[in-house]
């Protein structure tokens, strides 16, 4: 009788082994080939979640193989921990942020090495510590040198409970992610970098990334925004009817649609409506409500599109007989274009609700292909293409013709020019808060904006600081930004804003490879571990964050601090963890762990109420459908958390946790055990020569196939993150092995090679269970250094081939014979098959025609 396999005490004991050996730290070898694995990197919370457990996973099972395959393997972890969350909990417990992030750090850190991973901690950063963040602000103070990073005035999120400026993505509805609070539209000053500088190379090069996913490729080419387009310019006429000495400059994409304009729309941000408002209580009235909106394209989009007409007109640049209202409206964006647009409600559902909600015409000048005549009425805007009509010189033109004949015209009457326009704005980087990276520059009222020097770096966070009252704590700290200016010596003051923490992580990866360095990295590290092979995590950071990364890298290169502009080589996407929704009676969410079954198997909750199951949906804390991983991991064991991440669906699509699912995975875990451990007094000692394969029978024969056919099929299935099928694959080799009875020494030996394959394939999966079989099987060096098993080629050709047999040219029927049977063997197959002599009825074969391994022709 073999052990239970004791899942605790044996995880301890190889996480333990693992650290003793230092078996996943490593430096940097030319003479090897290198493979850089990294998993985005976890804000500090205090809990791994889901999310977590899978992402890690897929990275440990990648990085495990990689270095069973010989490369040099860079698999390293640190914490994305700055940012305003901290400074919140930090408030609410009455702490400060450091110390409620050190102490989540620790709890972490325990938390995933209990995972098993196969991370070089000796490499282990934190992006709040000073001997971090002082790099940044050089490279920062280098960005400034180079004219990549300048200050100026700009719309932003404002939150006025929390009294920072919001990123688009921490609005949600337009309220700000943590408070809550109706997030405002303030005009601030703001530091701000040149991302557009590398608008097109950053758009050209992600046809180059050929390892990233398709969606994210097309997400990334979607927020750069490159499209063709024309300047148009309309002279304005006052509310008299007099010409005003003023143009409108605005930019559409679509200027074929010119003809079919009805109104001008500002966006109330525009210089001009600022100026009329001085003189307009009611247009400043509404230019308040629009700032309640928020900067974000999709709260902008989901508003009710409304307008504020000044009174003035604008002449058409086409028709100079026909003048358009100008109004100010709420779907205008400032930081679009130009901040001022011509609207064609036919053929723009935003210019068609808001010329439905003013009474504003609506003339087709878009015919879509295969109509006959314009629509009587627009129901939703036409946005396809067609051919134009009720457009003057333009009618019978399609789109595109129209397109550049109208930008023709324009140009001959100075009205207008063909341009290229970005969707793509420069980053605001500021942020008014405490627990960020101090932007290293000095306000001095005598010479301006200075530099901090490079010698006075870092500039450190106080740690005594005043969280109990609203806004910046470095604003009101008493000594803090005081500080004597470093050209005239006047007394100026600290910039009291932080770096956003996108910041932190558009360059950590380059960090990670030269982490105890003086200087951000070494060279000859980056140059060696650079770019990151392969990138992994959630699809929710495929723009801002892989963005901002792709520009940092390239900002870096142009300062001479490396030589890469693409980052990640390699992305992939996992899929988000779901589990299935409870309510009680009341129609309260309740956890998991608060539903069972009643003795007739219905939903019940603590109290034997009854529970309703609900949708399967994403794993969240609202609707209370999550589950700690560390709890898993305590009751069934790392190996079988993993094991189920990796067997459930592909990794790239959503999964649901269930508890049957992880019993399953823990049953195959105890069944590993049971079938290599029951075999041990059965099989040869390690080492044993193989035998001759005419002494093995015929099912010792086909389980070697089987096991050499694993090798090569889930070596290729982990190189292209088919890891589910890998499993299943792994899961088959189980079943033969478990149900094979040898019959001689020779099938003895087989026994021990298929046990002994079957085990290092599911090492990188389940590294804990099959360290301890691979000692039990009398080894003496470590699992985790052995390379990655070879298949034998001459296992991997089947020894009988399935051929086609046709009658008079139709497939009739099929045969199987050994490979390279001879020419009268496959003959004879064919002749004597019973489909085929059915075919051939009372007709004599003429001619038989023979293709060796593939097919056998019969001519009646």
């Amino acid at each position: 009788m073999t052990s239970r396999y004791n899942v605790k005490e044996t995880e301890a004991k190889w996480q333990r082994a693992w650290e003793r050996a230092r078996a996943f730290e490593v430096t940097r070898d030319p003479a090897r080939a290198k493979c850089y694995v990294l998993e985005m990197f976890p804000y500090p919370s205090g809990r791994i979640h889901m999310g977590h457990l899978r992402n890690y996973t897929i990275g440990d099972v990648v990085a495990r193989y990689k270095r069973a395959r010989g490369f040099n393997v860079l698999h390293p972890m640190g914490w994305d921990a700055f940012g305003l969350p901290a400074e919140n909990a930090a408030i609410d417990r009455g702490v400060h942020p450091g110390e409620w992030t050190y102490q989540n750090i620790d709890a972490m850190r325990a938390q995933l090495k209990s995972m098993g991973l196969s991370i070089d901690w000796s490499r282990e950063i934190a992006t709040c510590h000073p001997e971090y963040y002082r790099h940044e602000q050089a490279m920062f103070l280098e960005f400034y040198r180079q004219g990549l990073a300048y200050r100026k005035e700009a719309w932003v999120n404002w939150d006025p409970v929390d009294q920072t400026v919001l990123a688009n993505e921490q609005v949600e509805n337009g309220k700000g992610w943590r408070s809550g609070a109706v997030v405002e539209q303030r005009k601030l000053p703001q530091w701000m970098f040149r991302i557009t500088a590398f608008a097109d190379d950053l758009l050209e090069a992600i046809g180059d990334l050929e390892r990233w996913p398709d969606k994210v490729r097309l997400m990334q080419r979607n927020w750069i925004g490159r499209s063709q387009g024309a300047r148009v310019y309309f002279d304005l006429v006052g509310r008299d009817g007099g010409s005003r000495d003023q143009q409108l400059e605005m930019f559409s994409t679509r200027p074929d649609t010119l003809f079919g304009a009805s109104f001008c729309a500002l966006s109330p941000h525009h210089p001009l409506a600022e100026q009329l408002a001085q003189d307009d209580p009611e247009l400043r009235r509404f230019r308040q409500e629009c700032e309640q909106l928020g900067t974000s394209e999709e709260a902008i989009e989901r508003a009710e599109k409304r307008g504020y007409d000044t009174g003035l007109r604008a002449r058409h640049p086409l028709m100079p007989e026909v003048t358009l209202p100008v109004y100010v409206a709420n779907f205008v964006l400032m930081e679009y274009g130009t901040g001022a647009i011509f609207g064609c409600p036919a053929h723009d559902q935003r210019d068609l609700e808001f010329a439905r909600r003013y009474g504003l015409p609506v003339t087709q000048v878009v015919l879509p292909h295969g109509a006959d005549a314009p629509e009587a009425e627009i129901e939703s805007a036409i946005t396809g293409d067609g051919t134009l009509v009720n457009s003057g010189f333009l009618d019978g033109l399609d789109v595109e013709a129209a397109k550049q004949r109208v930008v023709d015209r324009l140009q001959e009457l100075g009205r207008g020019e063909g341009t290229t326009q970005y969707r793509l704005r420069d980053w605001g980087v500021s942020r008014q808060r405490y627990w960020g990276a101090p932007i290293p520059m000095i306000h001095c009222p005598a010479c301006g904006v200075v530099p901090v020097p490079d010698s006075d770096l870092p500039v450190e966070l106080p740690h005594d600081v005043d969280l109990s009252k609203p806004g910046n704590p470095l604003d009101r700290h008493p000594g803090w930004k005081q500080v004597d200016c470093p050209d005239c010596g006047a007394a100026a003051e600290r910039e009291t804003d932080t770096f956003d923490t996108f910041m932190e992580s558009s360059w950590y990866f380059a960090r990670f490879c030269s982490p105890r360095s003086d200087t951000a990295f070494e060279r000859a590290d980056v140059d060696y571990w650079l770019p990151v092979d392969q990138y992994i995590g959630g699809v929710e950071h495929a723009v801002l964050h892989l963005l901002y990364a792709r520009f940092f890298t390239r900002a870096l290169r142009h300062c001479g601090y490396l030589d890469i502009a693409e980052p990640f080589d390699g992305l992939f996407t996992q899929g988000m963890i779901a589990h299935e929704t409870y309510k009680d009676t009341a129609g309260k969410w309740l956890s998991p762990q608060e539903v069972m079954r009643d003795s007739d198997g219905n939903l019940v909750d603590t109290q034997g109420h009854p529970v309703t199951a609900g949708r399967v949906e994403k794993m969240s804390k609202s609707k209370r459908n999550t589950v700690d991983p560390t709890e898993t991991i305590e009751a069934y064991g790392a190996d079988t958390a993993r094991w189920f991440m990796l067997s459930d669906s592909p990794p790239e699509r959503d999964m649901e946790w269930t508890e049957s699912g992880v019993e399953g995975a823990y049953r195959f875990l105890q069944r590993l055990w049971r079938m290599v451990t029951g075999a041990l007094d059965e099989i040869p000692a390690a080492g044993t020569p193989e035998p001759a394969d005419d002494a093995l029978s015929k099912a010792g024969l086909a389980l070697r196939r089987d096991a050499h056919r694993s090798v090569a099929a889930v070596g290729q299935d982990i190189d292209h993150f088919r890891l589910n099928r890998a499993v299943a694959r792994l899961y088959e080799l189980a079943n033969a092995l478990g149900g094979f009875e040898p019959a001689t020494d020779a099938d003895r030996w087989a026994r021990r090679e298929s046990a002994e394959l079957l085990v290092r394939m599911v090492a990188p999966m389940m590294p804990h269970v099959t360290e301890e079989l691979w000692q039990r099987l009398g080894y003496t060096t470590m699992l985790v250094d052995q390379p990655w098993p070879e298949a034998d080629p001459r296992l991997l050709v089947a020894d009988t081939v399935k051929m086609a047999v046709q009658v008079n040219g139709k497939v009739r029927g099929t045969i199987e014979l050994p490979r390279d049977a001879d020419e009268p063997t496959a003959r004879e197959a064919a002749l004597g098959d019973s489909a085929v002599q059915r075919a051939l009825g009372d007709k004599t074969p003429r001619k038989v025609i023979v293709v060796p391994n593939k097919i056998v022709n019969v001519v009646a």
